[in-house]
């Protein structure tokens, strides 16, 4: 029986905007080897933690490596909405970037500018990853980045939720990632689940169906999932390589402390 071959990690941009339902995680250790095994197991992207992790250039670079090597595609939570760390994120050859606290339409604007050449203001390089180091001609470079670079707006503000029917409407943004837990203490919220979340989060999936554009967000399970999916959620990150590890390991001490043979 032969396995049906893998999507190309170049693909996810294409994946992501036609709606297909994928599962990715965080990555929060900088090392390359919970990217290999995740993408061994057939996950279809890893997100790399750079704002609330310790990551740099030169641990992103490396597991942007891991995750070319294992069929998935590597996208960076960057530390802000900055042209910098976007340009060193696509450079180091990440399939995109999710972009933290896009509350206004120019902040939204300045991120998709920034990721794209054509239209945009991405500075140029054939040296990097991205360029690979020098052996793709400028325009073939220029003409695959603009394809297949991935720009996912992560909607965590009120004010976001605010300009959220404007904001999704900017060209150059794919989509858009709802930040429970950001809007959860933003509204003093008791829990991500709360009728005030609830409501932040059917408008922003109601503005983004009414656009044409994916959601991405986080949940505990495919049941939860599921429940997002009705809504019009297409992609989910189910936890990360610490949790999974958090997780595995709870469970083989549980195992241990019960009745002994």
């Amino acid at each position: 029986m032969t396995t049906p071959a893998r999507p190309s990690p170049s693909a996810f941009r294409q994946r992501f905007a036609a709606a297909e339902r994928l599962v990715g995680t965080f990555i929060k250790t900088p090392t390359p080897h919970a990217i290999e095994i995740l993408g061994d197991l057939g996950f279809d992207f890893v997100v790399l933690d750079e704002e609330h992790a310790p990551f740099d250039r030169e641990s992103i670079d490396i597991a942007l490596l891991a995750a070319r090597a294992s069929g998935t595609a590597g996208i960076v939570r960057v530390a802000e909405a900055s042209a910098a760390r976007i340009l060193s994120a696509l450079d180091c050859g990440a399939t995109g970037v999710l972009v933290p606290h896009v509350a206004t339409v120019e902040i939204a604007r300045g991120i998709a500018a920034a990721s794209r050449y054509r239209g945009g203001t991405r500075g140029y390089s054939g040296s990097p990853r991205a360029g690979r180091y020098g052996a793709s001609p400028v325009w073939k470079t220029v003409e695959a980045a603009d394809a297949q670079t991935t720009v996912i707006a992560m909607i965590e503000d009120p004010q976001a939720v605010e300009n959220i029917e404007a904001i999704v409407r900017v060209d150059g943004v794919d989509g858009f990632f709802i930040g429970r837990g950001d809007l959860t203490v933003a509204f003093g919220a008791p829990s991500n689940t709360a009728p005030v979340i609830q409501s932040a989060v059917e408008r922003i999936t109601g503005a983004a169906r009414a656009a044409g554009k994916p959601v991405c967000v986080m949940v505990n399970s495919a049941q939860e999932a599921n429940g997002f999916q009705r809504l019009g959620a297409s992609a989910f990150i189910v936890s990360s390589d610490q949790g999974f590890m958090r997780r595995a390991a709870a469970q083989a001490l549980e195992d241990f402390a019960g009745p002994q043979a």
